[in-house]
């Protein structure tokens, strides 16, 4: 599914962009989610910081 998003990200000429991915653990149940968006490079640190 990555290759898929990746690929026709490139087609559009938006190299600018990367998909950025974070686990996250639950303070309740104690399990993972993940959370994952499609950002600007120079935006990637702020997205991994919240």
């Amino acid at each position: 599914m990555a290759k898929k998003t990746v690929a026709s990200l490139q087609k559009k000429g938006s190299k600018n962009f990367t998909k950025v991915i974070k686990m996250t653990k639950s303070s309740k149940s104690g399990s993972y989610s993940i959370k994952q968006e499609i950002v600007l490079k120079d935006k990637v640190e702020d997205f991994l910081k919240k």
